[in-house]
């Protein structure tokens, strides 16, 4: 008979909303169910489902300071914390569609070259139309496993991943020194390194997660701040990885699908909001590491 395989579950929480209840009773109803839910979440005082944890086996909770948080580090003090086989990565606001997620993203781990397996991302049913065709554009219907044969078609998507929901080798993570200290960007940062070491990234479309935003103009612009620093910070990752292509490729087939469903007026709301994307990139990408050496001389 076939082992089982072992699985944790760490969570980054922040002044979780109800959607962090959700997911964690949607986690406890698995068909695989993990072995552990680890919640690192940020300031005590803003975390008001403790006593409902204390309730739950098998739930943990770490608290840890705002100054002591990033996306690299936080996880991989969940990470360290774990004991299984595997660790799969989420974010507060993912919640599994169905039973299934935690099976799902093992089943492309029985290949051996599959580093990381990550989830598909749906929309929201109060998610608008843009929000509803980004989510299928960086999600699409279909597996797919990525290597490094996939660079010159795929280019910086071949190392896409999201850590809202992803499955990582425990063993494999711990060889690699975990993520790199980072706020933004540590899943790519890591499937670029165990690319380049020979192993692959593995789309598993079938695990499924909802998950999606409503990003203003100024938040929009905010993010892609930090987009673009942690890329412009990292160039032995980024710098022959362009995502301006993929970024006109959005552009055009967000407006034709815009079309398509009669929405017109949506254009010119999907071009604001490109422009604040855009430019909070180029300002992250190319003004905030030059800052950053500044600082640190």
């Amino acid at each position: 008979m076939k082992k089982k395989p072992s699985v944790d579950i760490v969570i980054l929480s922040y002044k979780p909303d109800d959607r962090f209840l959700r997911l964690i009773q949607m986690l406890k109803k698995q068909t695989l169910s993990p072995e552990r839910i680890i919640v690192i979440n940020t300031e005590k005082k803003y975390f008001d489902y403790s006593e409902k944890l204390k309730k739950l086996s098998g739930v943990e909770l770490h608290n840890i300071s705002e100054k002591e948080f990033n996306h690299g580090e936080s996880r991989n003090l969940g990470a360290a914390l774990s004991e299984a086989e595997f660790i799969i990565f989420m974010t507060q606001d993912a919640v599994p569609l169905d039973t299934e997620l935690t099976l799902e993203l093992l089943k492309p781990m029985e290949d051996p070259i599959v580093a990381v397996s990550y989830a598909r991302q749906l929309p929201a049913k109060s998610a608008g139309e843009i929000e509803r065709y980004n989510r299928s554009f960086n999600y699409p219907d279909g597996d797919r496993l990525k290597t490094d044969r996939d660079f010159k078609e795929l280019g910086i998507k071949t190392i896409f991943c999201s850590d809202v929901c992803a499955c990582y080798r425990a063993a494999l993570f711990d060889d690699m020194g975990g993520f790199v200290r980072t706020d933004f960007n540590e899943d790519m940062i890591y499937g670029y390194q165990v690319i380049k070491k020979g192993y692959g990234i593995y789309y598993a479309s079938k695990a499924k997660v909802i998950h999606s935003h409503e990003y203003n103009f100024i938040q929009q612009f905010k993010r892609n701040i930090t987009l673009g620093a942690s890329q412009g910070l990292h160039p032995e990752v980024f710098k022959g990885l362009k995502s301006e292509g993929e970024g006109k490729r959005l552009v055009k087939g967000c407006i034709s699908h815009l079309l398509r469903k009669r929405k017109p007026w949506l254009i010119p709301v999907f071009i604001l909001h490109c422009g604040a994307r855009y430019s909070g990139f180029l300002l992250g990408k190319y003004l905030f590491p030059l800052f950053s050496k500044k600082q640190s001389v």
